[in-house]
């Protein structure tokens, strides 16, 4: 008997929904950031298992640890402020990287 020749079955796609914008104000300034070129990321750095940083072409803005039991949506609250408070204040915000020891010490005499 002669085998047919059967087409393969197409992969599903893996497509989300979005949901109706309710909130027009929901991170206002991370979305400002993103369309002028800024760059967030989310997830896990070294043995971070979650962190979101913002950054842009020339500086790291702000790099933040997920809090225990904090939600996906606080933690991005959290980097829509941090990232508010770099281009409005020059304030920039690091929690995962320590400072060094060694710029710490008192200068020589």
């Amino acid at each position: 008997m002669a085998s047919r020749s059967r087409k393969p079955t197409p992969r599903a796609t893996r497509r989300l929904t979005r949901a109706p914008a309710t909130d027009a104000s929901f991170l206002p300034t991370l979305e400002q950031f993103v369309a002028d070129d800024g760059q967030i990321s989310i997830g896990t750095v070294g043995p971070i298992s979650c962190a979101a940083i913002a950054n842009d072409e020339h500086n790291m803005l702000a790099a933040l640890i997920r809090r225990p039991d904090e939600t996906l949506k606080q933690l991005l609250e959290r980097l829509d402020r941090a990232v508010q408070l770099a281009w409005e204040h020059d304030i920039f915000t690091d929690e995962i990287n320590t400072p060094n020891n060694a710029s710490m010490t008192k200068p020589r005499r």
